[in-house]
């Protein structure tokens, strides 16, 4: 049996603000639905990407800003910064973690620079939506096995 990850909910404040911030992104905006009751969702899906990500009204208890580690693959940490910043998205600085593996939480564990080697896997940006919500941007040049 497959399990396909398809969506995931992110939690905003105030859903047109939201709305330019991913067209901003050039994220393809997919759907938008609502009635009359104020329930409001609106689905958007990064350039490339399989899953997709909705927001809205009456879709989600979560605290706008709540959701954090969102990542982002990219085979080149250096151009992807760069276009989010030609957008004007405020982007931190290319980093690798002091273990060499994953990221910690927060900016705690962050070296300056991609990663020595550019390790698949080993180099990262990251970026908040207008309502703080936390995306990550990790290069992968190879996968590793079984991985597509």
């Amino acid at each position: 049996m497959d399990y396909k990850f398809e969506v995931t909910v992110i939690p905003v404040s105030d859903i047109d603000r939201a709305v330019h911030f991913y067209k901003t992104l050039g994220w393809r905006f997919d759907a938008e639905f609502a009635d009359d009751e104020g329930y409001r969702l609106v689905q958007f899906t990064p350039t490339g990407s399989p899953a997709s990500i909705i927001f809205g009204s009456g879709v989600s208890n979560a605290a706008p800003g709540s959701a954090e580690g969102m990542h982002l693959i990219v085979d080149d940490i250096e151009a992807a910064r760069e276009d989010l910043v030609g957008r004007g998205v405020q982007v931190s600085e290319i980093f690798h973690d002091k273990t060499g593996v994953f990221h910690h939480a927060g900016t705690v564990g962050r070296v300056a620079g991609p990663d020595a080697a550019r390790t698949t896997y080993g180099s990262f940006a990251s970026f908040s939506d207008p309502d703080g919500n936390g995306w990550v941007l990790q290069e992968v040049t190879t996968r590793l096995p079984g991985r597509v």
